[in-house]
């Protein structure tokens, strides 16, 4: 077996998805009984099955692989590698052993979880290397364009790629869109930041802003942060150059279609922050089960 090379920091750092949670998932697979191994009368034959890696890939929800495979019933079962590590083409990230049944219920629910988290994960880190190659330390974060229902697996994959959240959901942050701003009329901004001020004091103040001219706009309106909308890297270089010398120089974060190919060019236009959904929508990574015979 090749194990995976671990990540630097330790798997604690992405809390494993709760038994329910887990639970839930092979009841949707599984919701009564495996039909092909009770039909072919193996039920109880003791196997192993290999996870393995057939690409190099960010590894994610390899912990939650593990218990899937123990809740299904697996008697033993050994995790070679943690969310976050870097593995290469080849690694195998977990071997699972117990009766053909358990291996059976739990195998293709952990296989496609780790799939689907490291695709995922494998994508968030792509993408933030390559803006640190436009500006080192730089951060990116990640939407909540994700498919509902699955916040934790794809905060844990965004996570263990490098990423942080950009915003958990509505409850938790105040951006102002102009999806809002359509239902203040004239009311110049100065007046609704004070007045969002006021009624959230805890809170940071982000609007998002379609142009270089709004940027500055809402920037003189004292507000926290830009968040600014599919402008080009020139357009946000202009708008930071524009807001650079005032008083409350707001912080900027770039949104609306950054991905790999133009991060380090919105990182090197002078964006604090580079925000993004692309990783969602990253190929499954290529895992696959070797499953054999265990003898008595």
């Amino acid at each position: 077996m090749t194990p995976a090379r671990q990540a630097k920091r330790p798997a604690e750092m992405w809390p494993i998805l709760p038994d329910d949670r887990l639970l839930a998932m092979l009841r949707e697979d599984v919701p009564y009984g495996d039909v092909t191994t009770l039909g072919l009368g193996i039920a109880d034959r003791r196997g192993q099955a290999v996870f393995r890696t057939r690409g190099t890939i960010t590894a994610c929800c390899v912990e939650e692989a593990e218990r899937l495979m123990l809740l299904a019933g697996c008697s033993a079962t050994h995790r070679l590698a943690a969310s976050g590590a870097q593995t290469e083409a080849g690694a195998d990230l977990l071997v699972a052993e117990g009766e053909a049944q358990a291996l059976h219920r739990g195998m293709k629910v952990a296989q496609i979880l780790m799939e689907i988290a490291s695709g995922v994960a494998t994508r968030a880190r792509r993408i933030l290397c390559a803006a640190r190659e436009g500006r080192p330390g730089i951060a990116v974060a990640c939407t909540r364009k994700h498919v509902p229902g699955a916040k934790d697996v794809m905060l844990k994959a965004i996570t263990a790629g490098g990423c942080i959240p950009h915003r958990l959901g509505l409850s938790d942050s105040v951006v102002v869109f102009p999806q809002h701003r359509v239902f203040l009329g004239r009311m110049p901004p100065h007046l609704w930041v004070a007045a969002l001020r006021a009624a959230q004091p805890e809170r940071r103040i982000a609007v998002e802003a379609e142009s270089v001219d709004e940027a500055v706009w809402f920037a003189g309106a004292g507000v926290d942060s830009l968040q600014l909308d599919k402008l080009t890297p020139e357009q946000v270089a202009e708008a930071v150059r524009a807001i650079a010398d005032m008083p409350h120089r707001p912080l900027v974060a770039v949104a609306g279609g950054v991905t790999e190919a133009n991060a380090a060019a919105y990182a090197a236009a002078g964006a604090d922050l580079l925000v993004t959904s692309a990783p969602y929508a990253a190929p499954l990574a290529d895992i696959g089960v070797a499953v054999s015979l265990l003898q008595p």
